[in-house]
């Protein structure tokens, strides 16, 4: 096997696994295991007293506001709240501008921005203020509210007080660099007979296909949710429209997501809900009901929730829910992304650059691979010196594969040569290049993060091309430092060929990304360097420079 060939076999596995993800998440989303999701559903249905998301709780309906829009502002989160019911229906990340040079904040929630995107909590049940007729009408205090300096902790209390004498407080806390948003309710029960209410937070946006996507960049936006059988599992938009999702579990949250960002809905962990979803009117609605709760009369009680809304933070994320820091999307391979990216962020730790830590991820990565790489070379080299030996056992036994393959296997033997030295080492190396490549383009910490010079986003393709020009450049020289050269012409053409079309291909890659291909192609240059050295001072590089 040529180290062309081997070239060749890893730049249309990389082209090809990419095209393949891609279309798996455009058009064929892994659905729900709807067996188990039954059997646990009722299992669980038959030892609780929470009914599933197909009875009856008067769910309000959407309805027109007759509402005020209160601010809650803190260091990091921007939020609108309607009175009319309490729902989010704004929220800016403000320390994530939309894009690099503007001053306007991501605004990951808007009820009328281009997605119609809320997210709406409630009380339902036998005597829920939330209902098909109607919101509660909350008052508050005023209209602004922000997180003073030196204030860790901004809470906005909402009450509404019914007929019957019952006061219910909803209690939106925001904490200080903290993008988990509590949403708790508070009832005071003064009427003079017990009461009943369950919780309820939904995420809502309309499924309008988003444009202007690119190849290799994840464009999944839609659902997703967690249960105690389950620890993440995607729920796309065309899931929620099929079928509903039904699930009743231990603690658990729900999600919806897209690249970089996220907005979860997480209830008490403590209790059993039911996680459910339905689609009306081009809208998909995601949401849980938590269990059922009796305020006897005279009596108070509370129900508590929380909110993720911002980037996907993995740490930060993870310590708000079991799991929840795995709706960063890292593939298949998240196993190895993990990991690799820990180590990548404790290198930015150090250098304080991302791009120079791709540098020395690249590097270290590439070192510890070595031996595989100098054992194919080794192997591709021990090859070819074999070449003569292996053309002339094909002639003698021309007529009869069977006693082709035993003399060649005997060969292999007595020269100490494994056939698939070449091929072995690369499959290992796969899976860590497929895993920093998810990990790159997956990670919010690299969106607008700076390198040097020109490159001021790391996220975003690099503006006058000139890595991908490099990085095909690196890829022409490991082609002219391999030592045989392809026979066949065909071959000869593709691989003249294959530069040019990885330079095309990597014009629109985030320049992290082509930063860390061009990396490992110059250590990929000197690693060769240094392994044929060897090679021709053991004789075998030089005897196989002298048969071509």
């Amino acid at each position: 096997m040529e180290s062309q060939r081997n070239l060749l076999i890893i730049g249309l596995l990389f082209v090809s696994f990419l095209i393949y993800q891609q279309w798996e998440k455009d058009h064929n989303p892994q659905p729900v295991p709807t067996e188990q999701t039954v059997k646990t559903t009722t299992a669980q249905n038959s030892h609780t007293n929470v009914p599933s998301a197909s009875d009856s709780d008067g769910m309000p309906v959407d309805s027109a506001s007759q509402g005020q829009l209160i601010t809650l502002k803190s260091d990091v989160l921007e939020l609108t709240v309607d009175t009319y019911g309490g729902d989010i229906t704004k929220a800016a990340l403000l320390k994530y501008p939309l894009t690099e040079k503007g001053p306007a904040p991501v605004e990951l929630l808007d009820l009328h921005g281009p997605h119609q995107y809320t997210a709406r909590s409630g009380l339902i049940g036998p005597n829920g203020i939330d209902t098909i007729k109607g919101r509660p009408l909350y008052k508050v205090g005023r209209l602004h509210y922000t997180l003073a300096n030196g204030q860790k902790q901004l809470s906005v209390p909402l009450t509404y007080t019914n007929k019957n004498g019952v006061v219910f407080t909803k209690l939106i806390t925001l904490d200080r660099g903290s993008y988990d948003v509590k949403v708790d309710y508070k009832i005071d029960n003064k009427s003079s007979a017990p009461m009943a209410v369950r919780m309820f937070g939904e995420l809502k946006q309309n499924t309008k296909k988003v444009s202007g996507h690119h190849l290799g960049r994840p464009s999944y936006r839609g659902g997703a949710y967690s249960s105690v059988d389950t620890r993440y599992e995607k729920y796309s938009f065309s899931d929620i429209k099929d079928g509903n999702l039904d699930k009743v579990t231990q603690g658990g949250w729900v999600a919806m997501l897209q690249h970089y960002f996220a907005a979860a809905w997480i209830p008490s962990q403590q209790g059993v809900n039911n996680l459910y979803s339905h689609y009306q009117n081009g809208f998909a609605h995601i949401g849980f009901k938590g269990p059922l709760k009796t305020i006897a009369s005279g009596k108070k009680g509370e129900l508590t929730s929380s909110i993720w809304i911002g980037p996907e933070l993995q740490d930060q994320m993870a310590a708000v829910a079991p799991h929840l820091d795995l709706t960063v999307d890292y593939g298949w391979l998240w196993f190895i992304s993990q990991p690799l990216f820990k180590f990548l962020k404790f290198l930015h730790g150090i250098v304080g650059n991302w791009g120079v830590a791709i540098i020395l991820i690249t590097l270290i990565v590439k070192g510890i691979m070595y031996p595989l790489t100098k054992a194919q070379y080794t192997s591709m080299a021990k090859m070819r010196l074999l070449q003569p030996k292996m053309k002339s056992l094909r002639e003698r036994y021309a007529d009869d594969r069977q006693k082709q393959s035993q003399a060649m296997m005997e060969l292999y033997k007595k020269e100490k040569v494994n056939p698939l030295g070449g091929c072995f080492p690369i499959a290992l190396q796969m899976p860590i290049f497929l895993a920093l490549y998810w990990a790159f383009l997956g990670s919010v910490e690299l969106r607008h993060a700076p390198f040097i010079f020109w490159i001021h986003d790391l996220s975003a393709q690099d503006p006058y091309y000139i890595l991908p020009v490099l990085m095909g450049i690196s890829m022409f020289m490991i082609q002219k430092m391999s030592p045989t050269a392809v026979a066949d012409p065909m071959q000869q053409k593709i691989m003249q060929f294959m530069p040019v079309a990885f330079t095309i291909f990597f014009l629109w890659f985030p320049s992290g990304l082509v930063l860390y291909w061009l990396v490992s192609n110059c250590v990929t240059l000197i690693q060769q360097t240094l392994i044929y050295r060897s090679l021709e001072k053991k004789g075998l590089h030089s005897r196989d420079k002298k048969k071509k």
